[in-house]
């Protein structure tokens, strides 16, 4: 019997939230499918493989070198890795050893945050210990400089719709602190979708996703400098050896990254375009008021956004999600009675189950 759903009685999904990696982030063209198909039937030697891929992505790219790693998380955990040890084979072998004295990784407050698991926990799997810098709501560059010590061995900055956004520093501004004090810049871009702006901005390391705006497999890469980047893939012989990706998401990666740059993502206006016939459907629906909103986080991603009334926000959420298909949908603004429904990956015959569902839960409660 072929793959199915029957076969492992799943369910079906209509992906209305994001590219979450809670459903499995993003679904793969067929040239990257092929990329992976000619991986999976060949032998390489993998050194080689990941050293020639990454060369090629950091033409690409216009940056020093590439490393693809399994994940952004795993992207996360060896960057910190390297930077401690800074090439030196003994700290890849026992990274956590307590004689490591410099391993402090400077955060903003408002940027460590839980994006399914938590960014200190990545900090700490790479062996660093994280120090906040400035508050909750609020992180300036002289919060940043404040902090750094002798034991300082990274500035690490977020860039993501989980962070706070208001009254925090710049990547600009990161770089020049980390710059005037001879510092690495980490700066995790795991879900944005300009693969070239941070590198250009100085950041030393960049982080990406592979399966979100670039809709490859599940993977991920550290993109930037010399020698940063050689020191990442030192980890494969370390922390990066339970994280190793296989040749079939290296080679399926590659082609995605390739494919990204020269078609690029759906703009802003398509989006808008089709959102506009979905808004108009939902503000016929009783108890739902729609609009559309942009992402918080400035990114060009547009959103349907409905305030529900006369029912909690988190039980339509939850009744969406019972029924086959399960709908699932962008809860972080339950709280406040807002659902919001991402487009990206929903097609015309989706947004009418959804449309359906919605009108066969609030007629349940009438």
């Amino acid at each position: 019997m072929s793959v199915s759903n029957e076969k492992f009685n799943l369910k079906e999904v209509i992906n209305a939230s994001g590219r979450m990696t809670v459903l499995g982030v993003s679904k793969v063209s067929e040239a990257v499918l092929e990329a992976q198909r000619f991986g999976g039937t060949h032998f390489f030697e993998m050194a080689d493989l990941s050293e020639k891929t990454g060369g090629y992505l950091a033409q690409l790219l216009d940056v020093d070198d590439v490393q693809i790693v399994s994940s952004a998380s795993a992207g996360i955990a060896q960057s910190i890795a390297a930077v401690i040890g800074q090439g030196s084979l003994a700290h890849v072998y026992h990274p956590y050893s307590a004689t490591i004295k410099k391993k402090e990784i400077i955060l903003p407050k408002g940027h460590n945050v839980d994006y399914g698991t938590s960014v200190e926990l990545m900090v700490q799997q790479g062996g660093g210990k994280v120090v906040e810098a400035g508050y909750a709501n609020m992180c300036t560059p002289e919060h940043i400089e404040m902090m750094i010590t002798e034991q300082t061995a990274a500035i690490l900055y977020i860039k993501s719709h989980h962070t706070v956004q208001k009254s925090m520093l710049t990547i600009s501004e990161a770089v020049e602190v980390a710059k005037k004090n001879d510092l690495p810049l980490i700066v995790d871009a795991a879900a944005e979708e300009d693969l070239l702006k941070y590198t250009q901005l100085g950041a030393d390391l960049v982080i990406y996703s592979g399966a979100k705006a670039i809709e490859g497999p599940s993977a991920g890469m550290v993109i930037g400098k010399n020698p940063y980047v050689p020191w990442v893939r030192m980890q494969s012989k370390g922390i990066g050896r339970s994280m190793k990706i296989g040749k079939e998401n290296i080679l399926g990666f590659t082609q995605a990254v390739e494919d990204y740059l020269q078609n690029g993502s759906e703009s802003g206006e398509s989006m808008k375009k089709r959102l506009q016939p979905f808004i108009e459907e939902l503000n016929k629906i009783e108890h739902l008021d729609a609009k559309i909103v942009q992402d918080p986080a400035g990114r060009e991603i547009y959103r349907a956004s409905v305030k529900v009334t006369g029912k909690s926000a988190k039980t339509v959420i939850s009744e969406l999600k019972e029924q086959n298909p399960a709908i699932y949908t962008r809860e972080y603004q339950a709280n406040n009675g807002i659902i919001e429904f991402d487009i990206r990956s929903v097609d015309q015959t989706e947004m009418k189950k959804i449309i359906q569902r919605l009108k066969e839960i609030v007629k349940e409660r009438v």
